[in-house]
């Protein structure tokens, strides 16, 4: 029989780190990019929104920062690789610009009764990927600053 490890101190750490950036990552590096985004007109949004979000009536602020900070514990699992450099770097923009907006597009906006792909609207799918790109770019900085050097 198999007995499996539990992960360990470091391992832990790492992970809630990582949700923390992802947390903060959404109230600074993705609203701020709406709020740029508002500010020169190219975006009619809202920023640091309180509408009720179903099925729980959270505002809907926290329950992007509850799920950038799901996808903060990505990014740290994927930044426990020896990422160097412009990697690294890269690793976080690549989360924010590529992987959240395919779920969002593919797995998410099916599930709420939405379009596919932002209704393959390039526009929308452009500004999605900016501002998630830029999440990711945060969420890399933040992670990089909060984490403990070896």
């Amino acid at each position: 029989m198999t007995v499996i490890s539990p992960p360990s101190r470091a391992l832990a750490v790492a992970l809630a780190l990582g949700f923390a950036a992802g947390a903060v990552s959404v109230l600074t590096f993705h609203q701020g990019t709406i709020a740029l985004m508002l500010a020169a007109g190219g975006l009619n949004a809202s920023v640091y929104s309180m509408r009720p979000v179903p099925p729980l009536g959270v505002p809907q602020i926290a329950s992007n920062a509850f799920w950038g900070g799901v996808w903060g514990v990505v990014f740290a699992a994927i930044a426990q690789r020896p990422l160097r450099g412009a990697r690294y770097w890269l690793a976080g923009i690549a989360l924010g610009a590529v992987a959240l907006p395919m779920v969002g597009w593919f797995i998410v906006a099916p599930l709420k009764g939405q379009p596919m792909a932002a209704g393959w609207n390039a526009s929308r799918m452009g500004v999605s990927m900016l501002i998630n790109g830029m999440w990711g770019l945060g969420t890399a900085v933040l992670y990089r600053v909060m984490r403990p050097r070896r």
